[in-house]
């Protein structure tokens, strides 16, 4: 077989039980994609001893009775703890940093027999939406349409742009407000977010804990299947963790949605949305609709606070986060002058590790909650945060059984192309991802079709709270219907 690499998981898993190919020449043809992928700058820290060591125990093992990830390569976001392998977060402030534990969700990948080909660039400590903010500087999107250089999007840029070169076969990601839908929509590529609590935190630095939650991205709903089942289930370690059995996410895929009740959110139809964005939701509409689905227009009506609410609450959660890493215990600390005292280490390490746009939500979210503000702020995004989880509610005990929206309001841009002198531009790519996190509900990102000038789109879907294999159902219709099969055109 030639171009291992470019193998889905459930193709992979199944020539692996063929005996048609091996973990270590599957492991070795990623491997060698990685190292002629420099130009990406998806690998941040490559692991390919590691990979082929786990690769020659998923051999030895065999495939009769394996796990379904058995001997399947994968790359690791870098906010996943991962035990004397480089965890930072992409920022400095913990350059160095190699844990003595491995996260709850990469144990259980390798429980199932998964190969870890190394650490995947990200948005410094996940915060924000193009990967600009990495201090291994930005991923590159391998979709290219002229001489610029796209964003993958963020903060899973890295995880996107691997997968959608086919340098892995499937990625962690993790989403806090649309990390893992909005790069999957920029790349072509199908990325869940699972209801908060389906899988653990432990062991994944936090940016936002009432809000992160880590999902699978890969190439395909059934990947997203395959992979969602073995990161998912209880963690005693997190007390947010879920005590629900794990469905098989695989098996629900039958494709047959007739009867179900697809809503469409009047208030997301926002003044100036990109029109092939538009159509591509009204031509989705119609997908489902000729799967046998009903398709009708529902309301989120506090859905347009949800930005502002979101930023605020993320922010706060940021700088409370954050305020462990001060250069003392692990991680970079900055050359301090001969009369300089704690406070002194303190200042110069957190003003030099950290990137100006941590500062930034750090010094926001310090500023929320403070004394004279943070009922101002703080409490009345909570309040609002109530308000939108209840919208949904009320949807869904209207009989709907998902909701389809856009993914992003654009296709992917170019790199730098938007202004750190106006951050809030940055943050209105993630106006139709953060309600999920705010309401802490399902939702998946599916590749649809393509713009104008020949870039990936993808529509979202939003399900009921723990119900992800009835959505990767629906997305797996949706993906059929579209029948996406475009990929990028080699040029790094």
């Amino acid at each position: 077989m030639t171009d291992l690499n470019k193998l889905t998981i459930a193709d992979a898993r199944d020539a692996l039980k063929k005996g048609d190919v091996n973990s270590v020449e599957l492991t070795q043809a990623c491997i060698d994609a990685i190292d002629a992928s420099g130009a990406l700058n998806a690998f941040v820290h490559k692991t390919p001893e590691i990979a082929l060591e786990q690769a020659a125990a998923a051999d030895a093992r065999g495939y009769a009775d394996a796990p379904a990830l058995n001997g399947i390569p994968l790359g690791i976001k870098d906010l996943f703890c991962t035990k004397g392998v480089d965890s930072q977060a992409a920022s400095g402030i913990l350059k160095g940093f190699k844990p003595e534990y491995e996260s709850t969700v990469t144990t259980k990948l390798f429980d199932n027999g998964a190969v870890m080909l190394g650490k995947l660039n990200m948005d410094e400590f996940a915060m924000g939406s193009s990967n600009e903010s990495s201090a291994y500087g930005p991923a590159v999107n391998p979709w290219k349409v002229d001489d610029r250089n796209l964003t993958p999007g963020g903060s899973s840029g890295g995880s996107a742009a691997a997968v959608a070169a086919d340098l892995c076969l499937g990625a962690t990601g993790t989403d806090t407000g649309g990390s893992i839908r909005q790069p999957a929509a920029f790349t072509g590529t199908v990325g869940i977010k699972p209801t908060y609590g389906r899988c653990s935190r432990w062991g994944i630095i936090a940016y936002a804990s009432s809000l992160d939650q880590a999902g699978p991205m890969t190439k395909t709903v059934r990947d997203s299947a395959i992979m969602l089942s073995a990161m998912a289930g209880h963690d005693m370690k997190d007390s947010t963790s879920a005590d629900l059995a794990v469905p098989d996410f695989e098996a629900a895929l039958t494709g047959d949605i007739k009867g179900k009740v697809i809503g469409i959110p009047r208030e997301y139809r926002l003044d100036g949305l990109n029109e092939e964005i538009t159509k591509l939701w009204d031509e989705g509409a119609e997908m489902l609709r000729a799967a046998g689905a009903e398709v009708r227009d529902v309301s989120l009506p506090h859905s347009k606070y949800a930005l502002p609410a979101y930023y605020v609450i993320a922010s706060a959660e940021a700088s409370s986060n954050l305020a462990r890493y001060d250069g003392v215990r692990f991680g970079e600390r900055a050359p301090l002058g001969a009369g300089d005292g704690i406070n002194e280490m303190y200042e110069k390490t957190r003003a030099a590790g950290f990137g100006p746009e941590t500062q930034r939500r750090i010094m926001v979210g310090t500023y929320v909650l403070s004394a004279g503000f943070y009922d101002a702020y703080y409490n009345r995004a909570r309040k609002v945060r109530t308000l939108i989880k209840r919208d949904f509610e009320n949807v869904f005990a209207d009989g709907v059984d998902a909701i389809l929206a856009p993914a992003t309001p654009t296709p992917a841009f170019g790199i730098g192309e938007v202004s750190d002198a106006n951050p809030v531009e940055m943050y209105l790519n993630d106006v139709f991802t953060v309600t999920l996190n705010l309401a802490g509900l399902p939702g998946i990102a599916v590749p649809t079709g393509m713009s104008s000038n020949g870039l990936p789109l993808g529509l979202q879907l939003i399900g009921r709270p723990w119900e992800e294999a009835d959505l990767l159902n629906i997305a797996h219709s949706v993906e059929h219907s579209a029948g996406f099969v475009a990929k990028p055109q080699k040029w790094w």
